[in-house]
């Protein structure tokens, strides 16, 4: 039995009841899935009504959720996403905002948005995302919820919609750190890990967020530091946050375009100006300015390698701020989302894998601090998790 959806979660038409396999590790567990995953039989909608009516009805389910039956969770709805996950607040003009419970006045942070909401809400045990900017991260800071970004092509991502190739990856959230490990556990094909020894604290990170966040962080950072042990400062980004979120505006825009100007060029879609206005942006991206984003990838990727050798994490605030409140115009709006992009960028430019962990609210509400591991340490990025909450 389904239960009600009080937090507008999920696409209208799309509540199922789809049993996992019995006697699987996940048993028991129930999941949602983002609507930029094919179910077959639904069809794929993107957050925009338009995107569905120009796409056939998938046949076959996407390689996460087929996954996540096999292991025996139930899939119990498709859940509401950002038009075609070009957004990072969580706001839709077709299927409304989905309701973030941990501050009921305030965004629950996009693109996946609803997958968010509805773990949040007790409606489903995890629920899949995808994160191309921080779609994944940055609900998970805004809702209290646990989130994963892994790293960049660990995940098949076939069945998934794409955005922006290079920086696409399927994530999912959980609101306790043992049902984030089991469902880790399937989806990454491996148990967690052992705990890393060194722990970086990024200086430019917490110094970029809001005062009252990085304050509100601290006895989750001392936490940390008491799980890993060894801990210095250090600057993640010597070219400055800022120019690695000005990258990653570049390449993700363009390659945006490139996967949605057909569609955009033969249906003139219906669709939100901020969504219309990203597209453009990424259309009429000089090639210079790629040229020199494609660059500062390799520079950011470098610096990261550098920064974290085996046994080594890294942590920063995941956000900012706390969740900005529903309905702000876009001039207000906008700032906000350049400064979300300066904390994210990482993620799309690096491939490196990225949690985020609740645990911290600023004037009641929640903001998540995040570790990041080189490339391929996302088991030992989960048992820290564990041990996180353990550790409480």
């Amino acid at each position: 039995m389904t239960m009600d959806d009080v937090v507008n979660a999920f696409v209208p038409g799309a509540r199922v009841h789809i049993p996992g396999r019995a006697g699987g590790p996940l048993a028991g567990l129930s999941f949602a899935a983002k609507d930029l995953f094919d179910v077959a039989g639904l069809p794929t909608g993107g957050g925009n009504h338009d995107w569905a009516t120009f796409n056939p009805i998938p046949e076959r389910h996407g390689w996460a959720v087929q996954t996540l039956l096999d292991a025996g969770a139930d899939l119990v709805g498709k859940t509401i996403t950002d038009e075609v996950s070009l957004g990072i607040l969580g706001e839709n003009a077709f299927d409304g905002t989905p309701i973030n419970t941990a501050a009921p006045d305030r965004v629950p942070g996009g693109s996946s948005s609803g997958s968010a909401a509805a773990v949040a809400a007790g409606l489903c045990d995890t629920a899949l995302g995808t994160d191309t900017g921080g779609s994944v991260r940055v609900p998970a800071s805004f809702c209290g919820l646990y989130g994963i970004r892994p790293t960049h092509g660990r995940v098949d991502v076939t069945g998934m919609l794409p955005q922006a190739p290079s920086s696409d990856t399927t994530g999912w959230f959980a609101r306790d750190a043992e049902t984030f490990a089991r469902v880790s556990s399937v989806l990454l094909g491996e148990a967690p890990g052992a705990l890393p020894t060194r722990l970086l604290v990024a200086t430019d990170a917490f110094g970029f967020a809001d005062p009252e966040v990085a304050e509100a962080l601290q006895p989750l950072v001392a936490r940390l530091s008491r799980i890993v042990g060894e801990v210095r400062e250090e600057i993640m980004a010597p070219q400055g946050l800022s120019v690695w979120a000005r990258a990653q505006r570049t390449l993700q825009p363009v390659e945006a375009w490139t996967t949605f100007r057909r569609w955009v060029e033969e249906t003139n879609p219906r669709m939100a100006f901020s969504v219309a206005a990203g597209l453009l942006h990424g259309a009429r991206m000089p090639e210079a300015d790629r040229h020199w984003a494609e660059l500062m990838r390799q520079e950011a990727r470098a610096r990261l390698r550098h920064l974290l050798p085996p046994g080594t994490i890294l942590c920063l605030p995941t956000t900012p701020f706390p969740a900005p409140l529903r309905g702000l115009s876009q001039p207000v709006l906008q700032p906000m989302k350049d400064r979300i992009t300066c904390l994210c960028a990482q993620g799309g430019l690096t491939g490196s894998p990225q949690v985020s962990l609740p645990g911290a609210t600023v004037n009641g509400a929640t903001v998540g601090l995040s570790i990041i591991g080189g490339r391929g340490t996302d088991a030992a990025l989960i048992a820290v998790a564990q041990a996180m909450e353990n550790a409480a």
